[in-house]
Parts: C-alpha cells; sequence; structure tokens
C-alpha cells in the first residue's frame, strides 16, 4: 500500500501573517523620531532640576480617554484625542499643585495604522507642549486577537513635582472659602458611554449640524479636554489655594468633596454660571435628570478652585487674563462634608 506524499498546504508563518506588522511599529518610531530626539529608545530619560526646593517630591498620575474614542473613530477625527488624553492626566497633577515635567504614552491596537497612530501622538506631542512639559516616550502594541481590527485605546502617564512644603491638599479649607470655577471645553472626557446612548436613543448623527451648537454634533462633542497647566501656574504666583479640584467622572458633587474637610460642605449656586447648550441638548434628548446630569458631566464647569474670600476676586481676574472663563460659582459652609448644588 502506498502512502500518500505529505504536501505543504500553508505558506511558511511569520509575525506578519500572525497579524502584527513590525515594518509599520518602525514606521511610526522613524515619524516620531524625527518630531522628537528623545524618543525611540528602551526608556525615556529625564533630567530633573531641583534648585529651589526643600523637600522635592515627584507626583504620578495615568488616565485614559475611556469611550470618547468610539466617537472619534466613527468621526474619523483623531487628531485631538491626544490632548483629552494629556488633559486628563495633567488636570489631575495640577490640583496639589505640581508643575508637570514629563509624559508618556501607551497606544495599543488590533492592527496598527501608521497614519491613525501618528495623528494620535501628534495630539499628545502637542498638548505636553502647551503643558510645558516633555512627551519622553511610550509604547505601541499591535495585538490582534485582543482588539478587534480597528480598536485601539490609549493610557497616559504623567509625572510632576512639588515641594512638600507646597503641597496643596484642602487641609486648609474652612467655612466662608470662596469657590472659583472655570469654564470646561465641552464634555471633555468623561459620560461618554451616556452620550453614546443618548445618541443611540435619538439616532442623531455626528454629521448632524446642529444650530443651538453653531456647529455639527460630532465637532461640539469631540472638543479636546481643556489644558489648565499655564492659567494655574499664574494662579499660584498670584496667591495659593486653599485647595483645587479637576471635574471629571463624578461631576462637580463626585470630584470636590475629595477636598473637603470632615467638618465642611461646599454649597454651588447652580445658576452662577450659563450651563452650555450641549449639556442642555443632552439631557432633553435623554430624559436624564438634573441631578443625574450634575452627577455624570461637568456641566461647563472644568476646573475648581477654593479660596480664602479675600483672594477670590484676584484669582478670577488671573484666569481672565490667562483666556480663562472664571466666575465665583459657590462657597464653603459648615456642617456635613457633601456638596449640595442649588438650582
Amino acid at each position: 500500500m502506498k502512502t500518500p506524499r505529505s504536501r505543504k498546504s500553508t505558506k511558511p508563518l511569520s509575525y506578519e501573517r500572525a497579524g502584527v506588522s513590525i515594518d509599520a511599529g518602525d514606521a511610526l518610531v522613524d515619524r516620531l523620531r524625527a518630531a522628537n530626539a528623545g524618543i525611540g529608545g528602551f526608556s525615556g530619560l529625564f533630567p530633573l532640576e531641583t534648585k529651589g526646593m526643600r523637600n522635592p517630591m515627584l507626583v504620578a498620575s495615568t488616565d485614559g480617554v475611556g469611550t470618547k474614542l468610539l466617537l472619534a473613530r466613527e468621526a474619523k477625527a483623531l487628531g485631538t484625542i491626544g490632548q483629552d488624553l494629556v488633559g486628563m492626566v495633567v488636570n489631575d497633577l495640577l490640583v496639589c499643585g505640581a508643575r508637570p515635567l514629563f509624559f508618556l504614552d501607551y497606544y495599543a491596537t488590533g492592527n496598527l495604522n501608521v497614519d491613525e497612530a501618528d495623528a494620535v501622538i501628534g495630539g499628545i506631542r502637542r498638548a505636553c507642549d502647551d503643558c510645558g512639559m516633555e512627551l519622553i516616550g511610550g509604547e505601541t502594541a499591535e495585538m490582534p486577537g485582543v482588539y478587534k481590527p480597528g480598536d485601539f485605546d490609549l493610557a497616559g502617564f504623567g509625572v510632576g513635582i512639588v515641594d512638600r512644603s507646597k503641597v496643596i491638599d484642602g487641609s486648609g479649607v474652612k467655612p466662608g472659602d470662596v469657590l472659583v470655577g472655570v469654564a470646561s471645553s465641552g464634555v471633555h472626557s468623561n459620560g461618554f458611554s451616556l452620550v453614546r446612548a443618548i445618541l443611540e436613543r435619538k439616532r442623531a448623527r455626528l454629521s448632524r449640524h446642529v444650530p443651538q451648537l453653531g456647529t455639527t454634533l460630532g465637532e461640539a462633542l469631540l472638543a479636546p479636554t481643556r489644558l489648565y497647566a499655564r492659567a494655574v501656574k499664574k494662579v499660584l504666583k498670584r496667591v495659593t489655594p486653599r485647595a483645587m479640584a479637576h471635574i471629571t467622572g463624578g461631576g462637580l458633587p463626585g470630584n470636590l468633596v475629595r477636598v473637603l474637610p470632615d467638618d465642611a460642605g461646599a454649597v454651588i449656586d447652580g445658576k452662577s454660571w450659563q450651563v452650555p447648550a450641549l449639556f442642555q441638548l443632552l439631557q432633553k434628548w435623554g430624559d436624564v435628570d438634573t441631578d443625574e446630569m450634575f452627577r455624570v458631566f461637568n456641566m461647563g464647569i472644568g476646573y475648581v478652585f477654593v479660596m480664602r474670600a479675600k483672594d477670590a476676586k484676584g484669582c478670577c481676574e488671573v484666569l481672565r487674563r490667562a483666556g480663562e472663563d472664571a466666575t465665583i460659582i459657590g462657597e464653603i459652609v459648615k456642617g456635613e462634608r457633601r456638596v449640595d448644588i442649588i438650582q
């Protein structure tokens, strides 16, 4: 009986055939290296300058962009997502009085699209420049099987520095202090799972022009997270806040409470600023309760300073000269550690 010959029915396997393109990864690194000579090695180096500090402390933060990525992909508008990533990390570093130093990113995808990755990382680089910090490296991971083709995710890691004696931790917050709110640029990067559910219910397209917004729905929703680094730096040169809060997931109630002492609460006048039309539209389309809106979204206030009453006016003046829309939105009162918003 004749034994049939074995035949090669498949081509030899390679990393490329397994779904990972080394050439695409190298092409991306070449582009990034051209824009930043420090990128491309095994790790990032940063010269640490501590002159004038008696007890320097490094401050670290990490975050992502969340499901806003899905809308950005749908709209084919990836140029601002990098700023969202930097903003979520750096704005958190600022609240303790830290000066941003350097940033690293993690870009994970199913199949690397060099142009898309370059657009995202270019946005990260520009945002870092705006905040006065260095993008010293990162990681691009191509993982077919973990991510579907076209899918990607982002994470960012930032480090800052502050002298221990100048740490702002909310320990000095007292009844009678005043809340200075700084305007957001929109939804920033929180609450997009609810945003997407509202859009699905309304069957609203991102390309739809909305007269109340003066732009398309997609452009309004994808407005990048506002970067507060320059403004905070100018305030700190003039006065020292009792506390600061970056208004992210959890809204004003969930974030401001984090800097309150056990025996004091915050009362916010919900009519002290004009809630942007985008939030009003989302609330109407989704039939969302007002309390839920304030728990999920920033509602037009992206950053809050807790100031001594005598310093509040000066703080607002500094912020306005820095190009920020700032106003007094409430005060600290004696009582339970909680945040009440009066409508």
